[in-house]
């Protein structure tokens, strides 16, 4: 089922699958595409029958990032940027990192600007050996958005983060995993398979517990150790009073294999 023709929303055996559809134009970023992506993530995380995300895209590439046909034509317009930074990038990055669900970001080939923010604020990211990562913003005189400053350095370190980001040169694939970039690279043809096995066992795990771990990851960075503990503490009693935890630690103690229900 389609957000639009932009976007393609699918849900299946517990995973939705989030597609950026615009193939012809690197699944580049306009208005109305980002606005189906938000409606798409709002969808995914109001949708009951989804324990997992994926997104990805269609074609050669994840996403390019903006489109800058459309960006050259509000330039021309004199609207700028028309605040679309904090109305849809911002909207789009929290509602990825909020979210209380494991999302994966199966990143198919080139991942540029936002486009690898994207990405980068997704839980976790497997990528195919064709992909690649460019921090393009300097290369058209921007600063970062869509949150790249922030999640860039948690994955990578500020070092490393402040060389994608001036250099603005592509990181492909494989120099992506030795940095910790992505947790997983794969062959081309076999990155649908191996997203799409990750993805069931998240969406089979204990989604009570991954949405605890993503708070506390998420904001028990920024937190000193007192609050953060006492974060720690507060989910920790949430979780141990779930269906999953008891029914996890009674197959535990039986030497079986625990089924998560999500509550």
């Amino acid at each position: 089922m389609a957000e639009s023709d932009s976007v393609v929303y699918d849900l299946s055996d517990g995973v939705a699958t989030i597609t950026l559809n615009r193939p012809e134009a690197m699944n580049s970023l306009t208005v109305e595409s980002k606005e189906a992506l938000l409606a798409a993530v709002e969808r995914a995380k109001n949708d009951s029958g989804a324990r997992a995300v994926v997104i990805t895209g269609a074609g050669k590439a994840f996403s390019a990032g903006q489109d800058l046909n459309e960006h050259a034509a509000s330039l021309d317009a004199g609207t700028g940027l028309d605040d679309t930074v904090r109305r849809h990038y911002n909207a789009i990055v929290l509602g990825l990192v909020r979210m209380p669900k494991p999302v994966l970001a199966a990143v198919n080939g080139v991942a540029a600007g936002a486009g690898a923010s994207l990405a980068f604020a997704c839980d976790l990211r497997i990528a195919s050996e064709k992909a690649s990562f460019l921090m393009a913003f300097a290369k058209v005189g921007l600063g970062s958005d869509s949150g790249a400053s922030w999640t860039l350095p948690r994955l990578i370190g500020h070092g490393r983060a402040m060389e994608m980001l001036m250099l603005a040169e592509p990181v492909k694939a494989a120099r992506a995993l030795e940095i910790g970039l992505v947790g997983k690279v794969v062959p081309h043809d076999d990155l649908e398979g191996a997203a799409r096995e990750l993805a069931l066992r998240l969406a089979n795990g204990p989604t009570v517990a991954y949405a605890a771990l993503k708070a506390e990851l998420t904001f028990g960075s920024g937190l000193d150790l007192q609050n953060a503990l006492e974060m720690e503490a507060t989910l920790q009693d949430q979780c141990a009073q779930t269906i999953d935890h008891a029914a996890a630690t009674r197959a535990f103690v039986a030497k079986e294999t625990p089924s998560f229900e999500g509550r």
